[in-house]
């Protein structure tokens, strides 16, 4: 799925990675949202003709920022993207109704940003689902949180049109490495984390996100990848940074349905379990913390 358009490549700013390889040729499926009474705004290079598609020698990826009331973190994670030095990045950001001013930065980028949108949603996994329907299907996705950055891509981006989901580590806060896996550990835990996840959208066309899970399905959605074989790869060059908390640092009895779901009662035990050890894991580095403070 390697289209070759290098007789149309457009050059908008070569200050950005997103306003390079620009095409006028509209990719067979891309949509913007229909209109919404709701909507507060949308806009981006999208809607004024300009496309990004994959080229003969640079996979496309897709980077998606679902952000609600995160104008205080939002801007450092723009600056991320924008400021990559692989060139052949689609930008999108959906905006759940934001009130903080988010819409205003966000319209401050619009000439870098790909397709934006704000308009109510769902919740978390809806709108994250929102911008999987809206991602180029011959693109990688990887998924971002307002505060969260790109530090380094993978070595090789290639491996993507092999259909190959590509992981990496990932920067917990100023000092903590979350080293992800992909083993047996996978079938009773989350061991990867989205902000270094890297997945060709041909794999799962159609929005892959259970919502009626709140907390943990991207941790289903790993979980049904690994299941059918999905081919993983680790790049050790691939580093991405995470806002501290989050959704998912409570540790929710859904890991145990979802284990269960996928894997069978023997792997939903373990996870519910290892939910039980997390607490208590928690409960400990609190009051060890507290006696040091004493």
């Amino acid at each position: 799925m390697v289209r070759n358009t290098s007789n149309s490549i457009i050059c908008l700013d070569s200050a950005f990675a997103t306003t390079k390889l620009l095409v006028t040729e509209k990719p067979p499926g891309l949509q913007i949202f229909p209109p919404n009474l709701r909507r507060r705004g949308q806009g981006g290079l999208r809607t004024r003709g300009y496309y990004k598609t994959n080229h003969q020698d640079k996979a496309l990826i897709t980077v998606i920022t679902v952000v609600y009331n995160g104008k205080a973190y939002l801007e450092e994670t723009i600056s991320s993207v924008l400021n990559l030095t692989y060139d052949n990045i689609e930008y999108i950001i959906i905006d759940g109704d934001s009130t903080d001013g988010t819409i205003d930065l966000i319209k401050e980028y619009d000439d870098c940003i790909d397709y934006w949108v704000s308009e109510p949603d769902r919740g978390l996994y809806d709108a994250m689902n929102k911008g999987w329907s809206v991602a180029n299907v011959e693109s990688a996705i990887l998924f971002l949180g307002a505060g969260d950055r790109i530090l380094k891509l993978p070595a090789d981006c290639a491996k993507l049109k092999d259909c190959r989901v590509i992981y990496g580590q990932v920067q917990l806060g100023p000092s903590r490495i979350f080293k992800s896996r992909v083993n047996l550990q996978l079938k009773f835990a989350n061991t990867l984390h989205h902000q270094a996840l890297l997945i060709p959208k041909v794999l799962h066309v159609a929005p892959p996100f259970d919502t009626d899970y709140k907390l943990y399905a991207d941790f289903d959605f790993n979980q049904r990848m690994l299941k059918r074989g999905t081919d993983f790869h680790y790049d050790n060059e691939f580093l991405t940074f995470a806002m501290p908390g989050g959704a998912s640092q409570f540790y929710s009895l859904e890991a145990y349905q979802i284990a269960k779901k996928n894997f069978g009662k023997i792997f939903g035990v373990i996870a519910y379990l290892f939910f039980v050890y997390q607490i208590f894991a928690r409960i400990v580095k609190s009051n060890l913390s507290v006696s040091m403070v004493l």
